[in-house]
């Protein structure tokens, strides 16, 4: 399951991100890609620094409390974060991520904007599809997340700067299949609860829902 969520930031969180990366050491990204995809990635990452984790413990923060991500994601951990940066003739070409990261399973990447659409051209994350590939654009403060699985790209940028926060999610499900299902009855049961208010229905969709998050979750 692919999901675009909006406004994961808001304007001011995102204006004091956007000053704090401005100010960070950047360096080549081929140092944190696998052996396969080193070839074909070029773009520039944030040094590892204080300010640094500063700036993506504001990101792990924000996605923790956005109730669709959790949703979606059911984040155990967060396996890796970093800050990339795409200027005129960069890009990153067909890959799938590490399966591994840091000793910790990679179930879930996304790839949250700090740069307005408008900012730059290209760089859109095309991710393979079956049928089709998706070329996927999207507004400052939004997320993409996707199966850390999925083969995918980052397009060439031909004018501006593309700058985002990428990261990979352990989930307490791995299986993408029962986390689809898990999120189905939150939204079940959530709008239940709202034009009804805690009714039986309600509290068989949410018991249902409690149940299989304990036989499916990893200890």
């Amino acid at each position: 399951m692919i999901m675009v969520i909006g406004n994961v930031l808001d304007r001011h969180e995102l204006a004091a991100l956007r000053e704090a990366a401005r100010d960070l050491p950047f360096e080549d990204g081929k140092a944190t890609a696998g052996r396969y995809a080193r070839d074909v990635k070029s773009n520039l990452q944030a040094r590892p620094s204080d300010e640094l984790e500063a700036v993506l413990d504001t990101v792990r923060g924000k996605l923790l409390a956005n109730e669709l991500f959790t949703s979606v994601a059911r984040p155990r951990n967060f396996a890796r974060l970093l800050l990339s940066r795409y200027g005129p003739g960069m890009e990153y070409g067909l890959h799938v991520d590490d399966p591994i990261m840091k000793g910790q399973r990679t179930d879930l990447s996304f790839t949250l904007l700090l740069s307005d659409a408008d900012e730059y051209d290209g760089g859109g994350l095309v991710i393979d599809d079956p049928i089709e590939e998706r070329v996927i654009r999207l507004n400052a403060g939004d997320v993409v997340v996707y199966p850390t699985s999925a083969l995918h790209r980052v397009e060439p940028v031909t004018r501006g700067e593309r700058m985002a926060v990428v990261g990979w999610v352990t989930s307490w499900v791995r299986d993408a299949a029962r986390r689809e299902v898990l999120h189905d009855l939150d939204v079940a049961a959530r709008a239940i609860f709202e034009d009804q208010g805690k009714t039986p229905a309600f509290d068989r969709v949410f018991k249902a829902k409690s149940n299989l998050t304990r036989m499916w979750a990893d200890d």
